[in-house]
């Protein structure tokens, strides 16, 4: 099928087919597939992103859900269970995912990702904004052939966490009185767990937080001129002097990621809805 914004154009349309009467997305909330979502999201109807673009992923590979939802006056696009690249999925094919919200009708996502922290003065059960990243992915999804019509070749990436929406969103977070960080987010390859001597590194170079996989949505996204917010959900600690005393059990440490994971998650749908409008 000729170029890639006519393929990422008929995902779309196949999508907007199943949209509720006078459906207007203008915002999608990328998570994944544990998010639990705040109360205040009316749900409406769901398509997988399988079945409308096959030849990207397959509904046995773990299929995005496109979830049509609305809070107050907002209608959302909710991609749930995001594409991951350690799971052998293509960068480009994350790309497409991206590229199909813009051909939705999005302009604004808010990515949001569970991390762990190289900061001391984090704390594993909060959340962290994203101002930067620096991509140790080793790839893009950009590479190969750019099709114009979605964007330029080299996207100017120096605001590519939008400052005006980051702004808004430190606004509305300031009057809930909520406690938050900021800082910049090492994008990582995984899925192996990192070791003592990578952590330090990554905080030497300026990493707050790392995780796998908001880097490629956010280049993507930026190429396809959409802006961008992303949050990070601080599971477990990456402090490299604190993981050589590491004494818990694995199966301790995986019972503490998951509470800390849950703890974050209710921290932020405290705010999500507000953030969510006010966007």
């Amino acid at each position: 099928m000729g170029s890639i914004k006519e393929r990422v154009k008929s995902y779309a349309d196949y999508i907007k087919n199943f949209y509720p009467k006078n459906f207007k997305p203008s915002l999608a909330v990328v998570t994944d597939g544990n998010f639990v979502y705040p109360d205040g999201m009316k749900f409406n109807n769901e398509v997988l992103f399988s079945e409308a673009a096959p030849d990207v992923i397959s509904k046995t590979d773990g299929s995005p859900k496109f979830i049509f939802a609305r809070t107050g006056n907002t209608d959302l696009l909710i991609v749930k269970n995001r594409l991951h690249f350690y799971n052998g999925i293509p960068m480009q094919s994350i790309g497409d995912l991206i590229y199909t919200l813009k051909f939705c009708g999005v302009k604004k996502i808010i990515s949001i990702d569970e991390v762990g922290h190289l900061d001391p003065r984090l704390d594993e059960g909060t959340y962290c904004f994203v101002h930067d990243h620096i991509n140790l992915m080793g790839d893009n999804p950009l590479i190969g052939p750019n099709d114009n019509q979605l964007g330029v070749r080299f996207p100017d990436m120096s605001d590519c966490y939008n400052s005006g929406l980051l702004k808004k969103v430190k606004k509305t977070v300031i009057e809930n009185k909520s406690v938050y960080s900021e800082g910049i987010y090492i994008g990582i390859l995984g899925p192996a767990g990192e070791t003592e001597a990578e952590a330090r590194f990554y905080r030497e170079i300026g990493g707050a937080i790392a995780g796998y996989s908001m880097v490629p949505e956010n280049i993507a996204a930026v190429h396809a001129g959409i802006k961008f917010v992303g949050i990070g959900l601080i599971s477990r600690h990456l402090l490299a002097d604190k993981m050589a005393e590491e004494t818990r059990s694995e199966t301790l440490i995986i019972a503490d990621r998951k509470s800390a994971l849950k703890k974050a998650n209710t921290q932020l749908n405290k705010i999500l809805i507000e953030l969510i409008q006010e966007l």
